[in-house]
């Protein structure tokens, strides 16, 4: 009896089309040259978690539902008065995809979450830093097929920062763009 290994669509996809690609527009002599997605890190700040310890673990379940991976709270580092935290107080909560879970989670939010957020005509280009990464906010979580909107207590949103290996913001976006990333296409001029 053979096992067959489950194999992400877009980690397939990756290695067939996009490294080829990559290699062609830059001009890699191998393989190991070609930058490549290291992990996609989600964080989400749960407003009012001060106040009532219940978001936090209903945020946490959000999240882990979104990535199906467990999510954990992000604690607060130094006391603020004004806000009424304290050190070690729960306010978020974080997960960071790898591997399989990474590539799955890239292939639902292009091809399905995406395409649900309102009035969508693609994502900005400009929000790279410099050193080949890029992060997208999202406004609402709903736009995940995995979200109940009748059992959602209240509507956040999430940062979502893809780190790669490109040295450079164009080689990332070369490698976000073949990889299916939705961008607005800024760059082209009306004539």
């Amino acid at each position: 009896m053979s096992t067959v290994t489950y194999k992400p669509r877009m980690q397939t996809k990756y290695s067939t089309e996009v490294v080829p690609a990559l290699m062609k527009k830059f001009g890699y002599t191998t393989v190991m040259q070609c930058p490549k997605l290291i992990k996609i890190c989600l964080n989400q700040g749960v407003k009012g978690s001060v106040a009532d310890k219940k978001l936090i673990d209903v945020a946490i379940e959000e999240m882990s539902n979104i990535t199906g991976q467990k999510a954990v709270a992000t604690m607060s580092k130094k006391d603020i008065s004004n806000f009424k935290l304290r050190k070690n107080m729960p306010i978020g909560t974080r997960v960071t995809l790898r591997g399989k879970n990474m590539f799955d989670f890239l292939d639902r939010f292009v091809s399905v979450s995406l395409p649900r957020v309102r009035d969508f005509k693609g994502i900005n280009d400009k929000a790279f830093d410099g050193r080949g990464n890029y992060t997208i906010g999202i406004n609402e979580q709903i736009i995940f097929p995995e979200i109940d909107i009748d059992k959602l207590p209240r509507i956040s949103g999430m940062d979502i920062t893809f780190v790669t290996s490109a040295r450079t913001n164009e080689e990332a976006y070369e490698l976000l763009k073949e990889l299916g990333m939705p961008f607005k296409n800024l760059n082209v001029k009306n004539n």
